[in-house]
């Protein structure tokens, strides 16, 4: 029974009053993906989104507290959401470098759904809304639209290959739109919990974040790259950008 009732907390989000309407909801979304043509990787997508997008309002950081910070602490310890770290520690999500595997994950699902894919990131994003906080849904899709935009104009623009262009777009569009998405869980947390500016939005963070969406990147633009060689891809197809955008 502990095991029912616990797999009907995570799958109502502790609101379990909500079943009925979340498996109709999980029901329905299933149906769409399908009749669109998305499989197992476009369930996988749209599962993935929400999950990272809740992570960050309850998985703790890492917290790494170097010599230079004074007094006795541990080099090492964890941090949930709403504790208080070590003034001058170094904070990392434990998350933050799988963000990468959507660049990856995306392409697996515009493969089975072409533009369709924009509807499973909205889907993606509607769940998101019932999962975490929505300080952290908007800027996660504030974060998605920079991700688009830069795509599109170089497209428009430049008119480059699709590899390319997805390899260029996240150099730009990247460092803006992890610094969106990473103050709004940022600012989430300061307000559900009263934590300090500065509690998601940290350096290290931001590296990290960085470095797995760009090797996402790298990964899916050899992807396309080949198979524009092979004649497999259309390589001036005017489809949306690989996101990496949670």
């Amino acid at each position: 029974m502990d095991i029912i009732e616990t797999f009907v907390a995570i799958l109502t989000n502790n609101r379990p009053s909500f079943l009925i309407p979340v498996v109709l909801g999980l029901a329905l979304t299933l149906a769409i993906l399908w009749r669109l043509g998305g499989r197992l990787w476009a369930v996988i997508y749209v599962m993935m989104i929400p999950f990272l997008n809740w992570s960050f309002g309850v998985v703790p950081n890492l917290e790494f507290v170097g010599p230079w910070v004074s007094g006795e602490h541990s080099l090492f310890g964890l941090v949930f959401p709403d504790d208080t770290q070590v003034a001058g520690s170094l904070m990392l999500h434990p998350l933050t470098l799988v963000t990468g595997l959507v660049f990856v994950i995306r392409d697996f699902v515009q493969r089975e759904m072409h533009q369709w894919v924009l509807l499973a990131m909205a889907l993606a994003l509607g769940w998101s809304m019932y999962y975490a906080w929505i300080v952290i849904v908007i800027a996660s899709g504030l974060a998605f639209f920079v991700s688009e935009f830069f795509d599109w104009l170089l497209f428009t623009f430049t008119k480059m290959k699709l590899s390319k262009r997805i390899l260029y777009s996240s150099a730009v569009a990247t460092p803006i739109d992890t610094t969106i998405f990473l103050y709004g869980a940022d600012l989430a947390k300061q307000i559900e919990f009263g934590s300090d500016p500065g509690n998601t939005l940290t350096l290290a963070n931001w590296i990290v974040f960085v470095i797995g969406k760009m090797i996402g990147a790298v990964i899916v633009s050899d992807m396309v790259r080949r198979r524009e060689d092979a004649g497999l891809t259309n390589p001036y197809e005017n489809q949306p950008a690989q996101s990496a955008t949670i």
